[in-house]
């Protein structure tokens, strides 16, 4: 094949040689050759053919080289074999038990072991140097998410504590279970936001704080229930559909609405709405104005922002002082709250948490909604937190192993997040996932493995058992700055400005959940992100890209005359190449496009008095594949191109195109001698002098 995309046909013809000799011997029907010998023996009118298919013109020592070689078909296939080998490309494209192949029962059984508990293969090699690392990122991540877990509470409208919680029993199952050795676990701000705005639509967290924590640790079990199953029956593609542009947009929405939620705590304001989109804030924020803010509360926390904002300018512009970043808000919570206790500026209006229950995380199990409405209410609310939280934790995963040239598991991870908020559901957690900012800040304190997760977890354990009580005077607004500090790196401007450049149907993707997350509410976000997302899916489908092909002076390529000008169109030949699989969501598309390709070239012929096209050549090799509606479509094309006196000829379909084309008996109502190898083929054929002058 001959096009931007492709090398020489020359440098392909064993390989198709291969295939045609392979064809030959399970397939009685000739590969498209039963006019070999005529095509291989017919000779130009300006010049012969040897025995090497070498065509020469009279009187001129140029050649051209005619290889002769035909289309080849693939090996047959059964309908089982078939099936089979679609569900291992779907399901198990990673081949997950080749390491099981003529192993021993015990190996067997080791094996089986380490794929569920990834430690038990990594920690044989640990070392003491490792554990270095591990323990400065664990003590370090650990000094960020305790007060970033106080607020994330906050923000789903739960206990202080419970934030806590779920930052000492999930890391320790993710360590044992996990694949990433970056990822730090806990809850999350934008999962915070999403699950305290769906959970208080269906209970008021003010009015029934015991029924909103047993919905809570519903949906977190429903939520693990949902990743363990995606990991157990490998159908984690499934979060794939939630495109890159719309999570950027989503994000930033998400970080905005948070920022906005955090005026109440941050102003000092009584009363706030319930709402998260932005009109419902202001309106809520204009309408304190008139009764006054506390002013002791905004000095709190505009100056330990102020703080914040500045230790993260001086990490950005200098990484080895990360540590600045990472240690600023337990000194702000630290600080903030004994100035509050020493000025008991409790008594003159600055909200404080108050909270200070002691101890490590209670069992939950019976507080879970077995039956009854709230049991179908936790499992929506579950599926939909659970598919947010693996996306989050996904996409982390990936870019610090990236960084660090390493694979991680997606079905291990899916398994290990399902099974750490399945238990963490039964010990007082709520849902927790990877985190972007302790993420960050762990890879950067030069964390090597997951034993980071659990130098934080016990450090968050010995804060529960110690020093929890030291919490009861932290005012809330210190919580809303370390929370705003968070997010503002939610909001991914230099990645927008990216996608605006490369790809505007993108970038319209991201506006959309943008837009749906702060105009509307998360889950309208999430919703209009997805449907976005498959709509571009729908669209790249239904409406597949084709191209007028042209031939690179001096070459043999064949390419788009769009892309490159200089090709120039063979006469009497419309060469044309569709850019996708022709399915039935298609097929009429394509079959409708190449006729208006067809329609426009006869009047642009008619008004420059130019040859008629005689020959349409349409290149088939980024058809990775053909349905009946497909086949039906080029049938029809092919009655309405005998009509206006045009041959139909093919170029280059691949083996699963041309085993149904055969098997439809296309080739046999098209005929052998109008399918190539390549483009350039058909052309020295029936444009042989325009293949001549290249």
């Amino acid at each position: 094949m001959y096009n931007e995309h492709s090398l020489a046909s020359e440098q392909s013809t064993q390989k198709q040689q291969g295939f045609s000799s392979l064809y030959r011997h399970s397939h009685p029907a000739p590969a498209c050759s039963a006019k070999t010998s005529a095509t291989m023996s017919r000779t130009m009118a300006d010049g012969s053919e040897d025995v090497n298919g070498n065509i020469s013109r009279t009187g001129s020592h140029r050649q051209t080289d005619y290889h002769g070689y035909k289309v080849g078909f693939p090996p047959a296939k059964g309908l089982f074999a078939e099936l089979a080998e679609g569900v291992k490309e779907t399901f198990f494209a990673d081949d997950p038990l080749r390491e099981y192949k003529d192993q021993p029962r015990s190996k067997k059984l080791w094996l089986s072991l380490v794929h569920l508990f990834p430690v038990l293969d990594w920690a044989r090699s640990y070392t003491f140097g490792m554990f270095k690392g591990d323990f400065v990122a664990g003590l370090t991540i650990a000094s960020l998410c305790i007060p970033q877990d106080i607020g994330y509470a906050k923000l789903a409208f739960l206990p202080a504590h419970v934030g806590l919680y779920s930052s000492f029993v999930p890391p320790l199952v993710y360590a044992v279970m996990g694949t990433s050795r970056d990822i730090a676990i806990g809850p999350a701000a934008v999962l915070s936001l999403l699950l305290g705005t769906l959970l208080q639509e269906e209970i008021d967290p003010v009015k029934n704080p015991y029924e909103y924590s047993r919905l809570a640790f519903t949906a977190t079990f429903f939520a693990g229930i949902t990743q363990a199953m995606l990991g157990f029956f490998r159908l984690g593609f499934i979060i794939e559909f939630l495109s890159h542009a719309a999570i950027v947009g989503f994000m930033a929405g998400a970080a905005i609405t948070i920022g906005l939620q955090q005026l109440k705590g941050f102003l000092g304001i009584a009363k706030f709405t319930k709402k998260s989109d932005i009109i419902s804030v202001m309106e809520s924020v204009w309408g304190n104005v008139h009764h006054g803010c506390n002013w002791q509360t905004i000095l709190i926390g505009a100056s330990f922002l102020a703080f914040l904002l500045t230790t993260k300018y001086i990490a950005k512009k200098n990484k080895k002082l990360f540590w600045v970043s990472a240690i600023a808000p337990l000194i702000s919570v630290i600080v903030s709250t004994f100035c509050v206790f020493i000025t008991r500026a409790d008594k003159q209006g600055v909200a404080i948490v108050k909270d200070r229950k002691e101890g490590i995380n209670p069992p939950s199990f019976h507080l879970i909604y077995w039956s009854g409405p709230y049991l179908a209410k936790g499992f929506r609310i579950g599926v939909v937190a659970g598919m947010v939280g693996l996306t989050e934790a996904i996409a982390i995963g990936r870019t610090f192993a990236a960084m660090k040239d390493y694979q991680i598991d997606g079905n291990k991870e899916m398994l290990a997040l399902g099974t750490m908020n399945i238990v963490g559901s039964m010990t007082s957690c709520y849902v927790g996932t990877g985190s972007m900012s302790r993420s960050a800040v762990n890879y950067m304190a030069g964390c090597k493995t997951a034993i980071s997760n659990v130098v934080m977890a016990i450090v968050v354990m010995l804060t529960l058992l110690l020093i929890t009580p030291l919490f009861k005077y932290t005012p809330n607004a210190i919580l809303a700055s370390i929370i705003i500090n968070a997010v503002v790196s939610l909001v991914d401007y230099e990645t927008a400005y990216l996608i605006w450049k490369v790809d505007k149907m993108d970038f319209m993707a991201l506006l959309g959940a943008f837009f749906g997350v702060v105009f509307a509410s998360v889950e309208y976000g999430l919703l209009i992100a997805v449907a976005i997302s498959l709509g571009k899916i729908l669209l790249q489908v239904t409406r597949p890209r084709t191209a007028l092909l042209g031939n690179l002076p001096r070459t043999t390529i064949y390419t788009n005359v769009e892309q490159y000008p200089e090709a120039s169109k063979v006469p009497g030949v419309m060469i044309v190449r569709v850019d996708s699989a022709i399915y039935f969501t298609n097929s009429n598309y394509v079959k409708d496009r190449i006729l208006r390709w067809l329609r426009d070239e006869e009047e642009q012929q008619q008004e420059q008095k130019l040859s008629k096209t005689e020959f349409l050549i349409v290149e088939l090799s980024p058809v990775t594949d053909i349905d009946t509606s497909g086949i039906h479509a080029l049938e029809e094309l092919l009655k309405a191109l005998e009509k206006h006196k045009i041959q139909l000829i093919l170029a280059n379909p691949g083996p699963a195109v041309i085993q149904k084309l055969w098997s439809a008996k296309f080739t046999e109502l098209i005929g052998d001698d109008k399918i190539f190898l390549s483009v350039d083929d058909a052309v020295k054929k029936f444009a042989p002098k325009s293949a001549l002058n290249v």
